[in-house]
């Protein structure tokens, strides 16, 4: 569908205003979502602080390409941006939505640290556990040697008073 030079001038507009305050970009390939599932997914998105803009891609490039280094994906489909300040939540929120939506929503690419990356890494990224699970499998992996050891010298202690 065409659109007006006016509307086009407003949407570059919002465009440039995500730019300035997103840290992470991820372009969001939809195909046949209806609007109850586009309200799902703007509700979720929202729920979380992410902002959600679907635009053409002709001015998606035209914006984003200025901005941001590498090779610009390959964005098949109409295409959607969530964005955020937060560095992980816009990919991990359109992973866990694609999750359960495959047959209408996926992950087309992304910009992550000022770089634009493939939808493999974009992937990866969204697979990366929340911070509290990290520290929580960080301070487990630091325990495990310390009780070892207790159990160890435990053991040991039990050995030498059955001995005597």
């Amino acid at each position: 569908m065409a659109i007006n030079k006016q509307k086009k001038e407003s949407i570059l507009d919002e465009l440039k205003d995500i730019v300035k305050d997103a840290k992470t970009l991820v372009f969001v390939n939809f195909v046949k979502l209806s609007v109850a599932h586009a309200n799902e997914l703007r509700r979720s998105l929202q729920k979380e602080g992410i902002g959600y803009k679907v635009a053409k891609k002709t001015l998606i490039k035209k914006v984003f390409g200025e901005k941001y280094s590498g090779d610009f994906p390959e964005l098949p489909g109409q295409i959607g941006v969530a964005y955020a300040t937060d560095e992980l939540s816009p990919a991990r929120e359109v992973y866990n939505f694609q999750k359960t939506h495959k047959e209408f929503v996926s992950i087309a690419g992304g910009v992550f640290s000022g770089a634009f990356l493939d939808q493999t890494k974009m992937m990866l990224i969204a697979t990366i556990p929340p911070r509290e699970v990290l520290l929580s499998q960080l301070a487990y992996l630091l325990k495990s040697p310390i009780q070892r050891i207790a159990i160890a010298v435990s053991e040991v202690a039990k050995s030498k008073a059955a001995s005597n």
